[in-house]
């Protein structure tokens, strides 16, 4: 036998404007076969003096948090951030930032929580599960309970958490926007040479001369220290090359077989950025991967492919080391090379690809 809502008494006129709006909750209730088992406030009597204090504290956290997000936004603004080498103010400028925002989204949700535990009624109610579907005046009757639970909230009888709601979220909100609207303001690679768009092999870093490849024991070296198909991680011939200081300047110098390297020199032929990068049958890519920065290190011989640990993005050699797989978007850029004099390696200039991982000021 089937049960329909509320069949075990006769239905209330719900638009009838005697009825209260907690009258049309009730009668909802009813007619969804609830039964309310507790229903009753926190305090004996609205404004009591433990709900003033309850409400004091909930206003204070939501103040708290309007207070840290204002905090947020002062030190995004103010606080140098631009990279320097060494231990400077400016290394505290992220944590700066974490801090006061964490501290800020902590106060709101305690907040939250207090208001829910501390303020809301006691409520336990029982409902048997039916699938009928709603009638207009169940509809009715849960737009009304929408708002009697907004009632039941008690903002509108309690100014000072009006007030310290909408002051603890206004600079909550400003916060969100800041890093998004803050990045369009001002270029922070304005500067004539970038100094994230420069590595050790550029010659600014060796007094305008070319820059050798070395070992890491700063050793260079000629084209006979890497046999054909092999490969030999380089560093910039530079005091500090291979150190943190040049973290960007690892690169990865492949001896190319005939065949691969006619076909690698005829692809970065085509490609204006790369035209006589080539020394011979020497190739040589920036081992940073354009993904998320790890070592593209792995270099399978068999498909002239370099291989990314991290992500298992792959790059072509053979093509301008084009990602053919994983999540890498960009090709690894490629270092114009020569010979020098006394017969080492030297980069003919910088790379000409911005090294590392995409970002949005990248051209």
């Amino acid at each position: 036998m089937t049960t329909h809502h509320g069949a075990a008494a006769e239905p209330v006129d719900v638009t009838d404007p005697k009825l209260t709006r907690f009258d049309i909750v009730k009668e909802g209730l009813r007619r969804d076969d609830i039964e309310i088992v507790t229903y009753e406030s926190q305090f004996q009597g609205p404004n009591s003096k433990a709900e003033k204090r309850v409400v004091r504290n909930i206003s204070f956290l939501f103040l708290l948090s309007g207070l840290f997000a204002i905090a947020f936004l002062v030190f995004y603004i103010v606080w140098p951030w631009k990279y320097q080498l060494g231990h400077t103010i400016n290394d505290y400028y992220t944590p700066v930032l974490g801090i006061t925002l964490g501290v800020s989204l902590f106060a709101l949700g305690i907040a939250i929580l207090a208001w829910a535990k501390k303020l809301l009624p006691h409520e336990l109610s029982i409902q048997q599960r039916h699938g009928d579907p709603s009638t207009d005046d169940e509809r009715l009757i849960t737009g009304q309970t929408m708002m009697y639970v907004a009632d039941e909230l008690g903002v509108q009888r309690r100014p000072l958490l009006k007030g310290a709601i909408g002051l603890g979220l206004a600079p909550l909100g400003l916060a969100a926007a800041a890093p998004l609207v803050g990045g369009l303001i001002q270029n922070p690679h304005k500067d004539p040479e970038p100094m994230m768009y420069r590595t050790g092999f550029n010659p600014v870093t060796n007094g305008g001369k070319l820059v050798r490849l070395t070992r890491e024991d700063g050793s260079p070296i000629r084209p006979e220290d890497v046999s054909a198909g092999g490969q030999m991680t380089v560093y910039p011939g530079i005091p500090g090359g291979a150190t943190n200081k040049y973290a960007d300047s690892p690169t990865l110098l492949i001896h190319l077989r005939a065949d691969d390297a006619a076909i690698t020199r005829a692809n970065a032929s085509a490609d204006p950025r790369n035209k006589g990068s080539m020394w011979a049958d020497y190739v040589a890519y920036s081992k940073i991967c354009t993904h998320a920065g790890c070592p593209a290190s792995l270099y399978e011989q068999q498909t002239n492919r370099l291989l990314c640990p991290c992500h298992q993005s792959q790059f072509l050699i053979t093509d301008n080391a084009q990602p053919v797989f994983g999540p890498a978007t960009r090709r690894l850029p490629m270092l114009p090379l020569s010979v020098d004099d006394e017969g080492f390696f030297v980069a003919t200039s910088d790379f000409k690809d911005t090294v590392g991982p995409d970002f949005w000021e990248r051209p």
